[in-house]
């Protein structure tokens, strides 16, 4: 991966091993990070929606004293398919698996972006007690707020995209200039080569999804549910990290959220968008830092 900043020595440098799990009834691929020590503090990381472990690979590069366990989600990136639905139980079943192989004593911070949120939150009293970092959190359900209609248009391109014929589907689902605009709504940094690094990531990797089935049910999981509906489940010392200018999961989604989450704590990361992890990893890195 090719970062933007000099965070891409730090990322170079760090040595990786890749492995692949057989979690949930089908094979997950797993980068590792060593951490600095021995007994260096553990991330898992759970990336969002047509997205892979690329996407959070700056956190990666900005914390070289961490330990990162770093997978592609079922169906996307090198990660093989689940055997049934994409739901989010299904990705909950295959999150606590991969817990269980990678963190067998529950001493690691899980952190979820965006639909990784709602992955981690669905069944949070099954964690372990481990620590939650939920980063642009969908706190509130897209189907019921102000943009449900933009979410029904969504909807109906995905469901389009499944119905035409093979190739024409995944030609749509593809796009350039849809992959550009869904680019363009979620980055909103002022920085015209940050922005232009976060396109050309979404053009390499937005579309690394194993077929239209698939990205048809984990879009579907992903407006089925919000954080806020699991805030009883959250373990107290849950951190919330929200985008002031996220027009997909809001400031004001996020702070209703921390009320609803018993001992949580909410950190909002000015002139940021819906991604954190791209727009401002340092700042993320300082936050998880805080709290490890």
């Amino acid at each position: 991966m090719r970062l933007h900043n000099p965070l891409e020595r730090a990322l170079a440098d760090r040595p990786v091993r890749v492995r692949s799990r057989s979690l949930a009834g089908s094979s997950t691929v797993v980068r590792g990070y060593p951490g600095a020590t021995a007994d260096a503090p553990t991330i898992v990381l759970v990336h969002g929606f047509r997205g892979t472990h690329h996407g959070l690979l700056p956190v990666v590069a900005a914390m070289p004293e961490a330990r990162f366990i770093a997978p592609d989600l079922p169906g996307f990136g090198e990660s093989a398919p689940l055997p049934g639905r994409h739901s989010l139980d299904g990705y909950a079943a295959w999150l606590r698996e991969l817990l269980d192989a990678e963190d067998a004593g529950a001493e690691a911070i899980v952190l979820g972006h965006s639909f990784g949120s709602l992955v981690v939150a669905r069944d949070a009293a099954a964690l372990g007690g481990r620590r939650l970092v939920l980063v642009n959190p969908i706190a509130e359900n897209a189907l019921q707020g102000p943009d449900r209609l933009m979410t029904g248009i969504a909807i109906a391109y995905y469901r389009l995209g499944a119905a035409l014929p093979s190739r024409l589907g995944r030609a749509l689902l593809g796009a350039p200039l849809i992959t550009r605009v869904m680019s363009e709504v979620m980055a909103t940094t002022r920085d015209r080569a940050l922005r232009a690094w976060i396109h050309d990531q979404h053009r390499r990797h937005f579309s690394e999804f194993a077929s239209r089935r698939v990205l048809l049910e984990a879009f579907e999981a992903s407006v089925s549910d919000e954080v806020r509906a699991h805030a009883a489940a959250l373990p107290p010392g849950t951190v919330l990290v929200a985008g002031e200018r996220d027009a997909i999961a809001t400031p004001v989604a996020a702070r209703r959220l921390a009320a609803a989450v018993p001992g949580s704590t909410l950190h909002l990361l000015g002139g940021v968008g819906h991604l954190a992890h791209y727009e401002a990893p340092l700042a993320l890195a300082r936050v998880l830092r805080e709290h490890l």
